[in-house]
């Protein structure tokens, strides 16, 4: 019966605090070195960071927690390298939290339920143990489907070497030994700003997506159109559109113009590695805006 109170009791885990604040100081002295680093190590780091979203827009979101497309191997072992990259859980415990996220958007089943801040949805989730309810429910759910995935079983286990050689040792020796930059700048710069970017870019989506822009497609649902997250996170601050059709590979009604990540999944399957991009009809989302929309669009 304490739902009510701030933080509802749920521990703060002070590792995330420091590291979170230690990532964040590093990432604030990385921008002194930009205008000290070559042009090279710029386009690097901002390449790495477009593997990154990928890793977890195309691969986590839209294949692993929502199955809206089905990729060939080759290409859901690129998605899971990138999704190293991205450093934020492996795929099996990201698709997890999301999928319940979905079931129980913004209650305290949500594990970054935005009805308690743009902070806490944002950053303030990861520092606090997880709220009882999301355990319990979560356990109602079945993820059998990620695990039967080879692909995600050896991420999960080989997750943490994983992590160092892509997040950290590979963009920070490319750099290095192709073009000599400095050691120091290249890790900084495509290691540690970039990681903390993509972070915030990710967050943006639970926080900002959640509370800021319209509601053309469901006005009863806190998730809204944003432009500035979409273009942040490759395509995926369509946020109102996905909550109301979570099961669009898309993630964004057909005619929206900028969705990096629906280009890079149609070129996909252009190449002959993805199949079975799931839509909803025309019909149906004309129905649904009429009938639960904002009347913005």
């Amino acid at each position: 019966g304490e739902a009510g109170t701030a933080g509802c009791g749920q521990a703060i885990v002070w590792r995330n605090v420091v590291l979170m604040g230690l990532l964040h100081l590093g990432a604030v002295y990385a921008l002194s070195l930009v205008p000290r680093a070559q042009l090279l190590t710029l386009l690097w780091a901002y390449f790495c960071f477009l593997m990154t979203a990928l890793g977890v827009t195309a691969g986590a979101h839209r294949l692993w927690s929502h199955r809206s497309y089905k990729a060939k191997l080759p290409l859901r072992i690129f998605l899971a390298a990138a999704n190293s990259m991205a450093f934020q859980n492996d795929i099996y415990e990201w698709s997890r939290d999301h999928r319940v996220h979905h079931k129980y958007s913004e209650t305290d089943a949500d594990p970054h339920n935005a009805r308690r801040g743009f902070f806490f949805s944002h950053i303030g989730w990861l520092f606090v143990r997880k709220h009882r309810d999301v355990i319990e429910k979560g356990r109602k759910l079945d993820f059998t489907d990620l695990l039967d995935d080879p692909v995600v079983r050896f991420q999960r286990k080989y997750y943490k070497s994983s992590v160092v050689l892509m997040c950290f040792v590979i963009p920070t020796f490319v750099p290095w030994y192709l073009w000599g930059e400095s050691l120091w700048n290249a890790y900084f710069l495509a290691s540690i700003l970039r990681y903390t970017i993509s972070l915030n870019v990710t967050w943006l989506v639970n926080s900002a997506a959640h509370m800021y822009g319209n509601r053309p497609y469901d006005k009863y649902i806190n998730p809204r159109q944003n432009t500035f997250v979409t273009l942040g996170a490759i395509g995926e601050g369509f946020h109102n559109y996905h909550h109301t059709f979570p099961f669009d590979y898309s993630a964004s009604e057909l005619g929206l113009k900028f969705n990096p990540t629906t280009w890079f999944i149609d070129f996909m399957f252009w190449l002959g590695l993805v199949t079975d991009r799931k839509q909803a009809p025309k019909e149906m989302i004309q129905a649904r805006k009429e009938r639960t929309g904002d009347g913005s669009a």
